[in-house]
C-alpha cells in the first residue's frame, strides 16, 4: 500500500519531492531508495526526523568513504564525508556520517548497499542485502496503476492542473482501497503475502462484488464479503522462477513511415 505521495510539474526535482515525504514517513520503518537519491543531507534528515526511520540504497560508484571497523568479511561500518554545499543546504548535517556497507555476490556480480541499520546483532547482513530486492515491488505497483487501473493510457482525462491533481489523488486512493482488500484476502491464505496475489484478478473480483452486492439489505454485506475473502486462494500467483531474467533494454523508436511485408519473389 502507498504510505504517502508527492508530485508536481515536470520542472520539479525528484529530490525536492522526496523531502516532502519526510514528515509523513512512519516511525520504525525502512525506506528503500534508488541509487539516484544518494544525498547525505536527505538521508540524515530522513533518519533524524523520527524514531528508528532507517534507509537503504545501493552504493554509488563514485561514493567516497573510510572504513572505521570491520564487522565481517563483507560487512563494515564506514564514515561518509559531507560536502560544504550539502551542509549549507542542510544546516543540521554534520561533517561526517556513519553508515553500514554490505557486499554480496549475486549471479557473479558484486552488489553493495549502504544502510543506516548499523547494529549487526539486530540486523543480520544477509537479510539486509536480500531485502533490497523488494524495492522492485513498487515498480510492479506502478505497472498496476498505469496498465491495470488506467488501461495503459498515456495521459489522464483532466485538462487543467487542478483537475489533474484531483484525478491523481483519486487514482491513488482507489489503488490503496484495492490493496487494502487484497491485504484482508491474503489473511485467508496461510503463508501467502499480499504481493503474491494477482492484482488484476483481485480487482475484477472486488469490482464484481461491489457491482453485484445489493444495498437494499446491508445486513448481508458482511456475509458476502466473507465469501469473497474465503475465495482468495483462487487469486494467488504461481511462485516466481528465480532463474528467469528480464534485463532492461532500450526499445527501438517506431518508424513514422508505413511498412509492408514482402515475399521472396518481390525482392528480386
Amino acid at each position: 500500500m502507498l504510505v504517502s505521495s508527492a508530485f508536481a510539474g515536470y520542472h520539479s526535482n525528484e529530490m525536492k519531492l522526496a523531502e516532502q515525504l519526510i514528515d509523513s514517513t512512519p516511525d520504525h520503518s525502512l525506506t528503500l531508495f534508488d541509487r539516484g537519491f544518494y544525498s547525505l543531507g536527505l538521508l540524515h534528515r530522513w533518519q533524524q526526523t523520527g524514531t528508528q526511520r532507517h534507509w537503504l540504497l545501493p552504493l554509488r560508484k563514485d561514493a567516497q568513504y573510510e572504513v572505521l571497523r570491520k564487522l565481517g568479511r563483507h560487512d563494515a561500518i564506514v564514515s561518509l564525508k559531507t560536502s560544504p554545499q550539502a551542509r549549507k543546504q542542510w544546516p543540521d548535517l554534520p561533517d561526517t556520517l556513519q553508515a553500514r556497507l554490505l557486499s554480496k555476490t549475486i549471479k557473479g556480480k558484486v552488489r553493495q548497499v549502504l544502510t543506516s541499520m548499523i547494529d549487526p546483532l539486530r540486523f543480520p547482513p544477509d537479510d539486509i542485502v536480500d531485502l533490497y530486492s523488494q524495492r522492485w515491488e513498487i515498480e510492479l505497483g506502478y505497472r498496476e496503476l498505469k496498465q491495470g487501473m488506467l488501461a495503459g493510457h498515456y495521459t489522464l482525462r483532466s485538462k487543467t492542473p487542478e483537475m489533474i491533481e484531483q484525478e491523481r489523488w483519486g487514482v491513488l486512493l482507489g489503488y490503496n482501497l484495492l490493496r487494502y482488500q487484497m491485504l484482508e484476502m491474503s489473511r485467508h491464505c496461510p503463508g501467502i503475502s499480499p504481493c503474491e496475489m494477482s492484482f488484476t484478478a483481485c480487482t475484477w473480483a472486488i469490482l464484481g462484488f461491489l457491482n453485484g452486492v445489493s444495498l437494499k439489505h446491508p445486513g448481508n454485506i458482511p456475509r458476502y464479503l466473507a465469501e469473497l475473502q474465503a475465495s482468495a486462494m483462487h487469486y494467488v500467483l504461481p511462485h516466481r522462477r528465480e532463474d528467469r531474467s528480464y534485463p532492461r533494454v532500450v526499445k527501438p523508436k517506431p518508424s513514422k513511415y508505413p511498412t509492408r511485408n514482402k515475399n521472396a519473389s518481390q525482392l528480386n
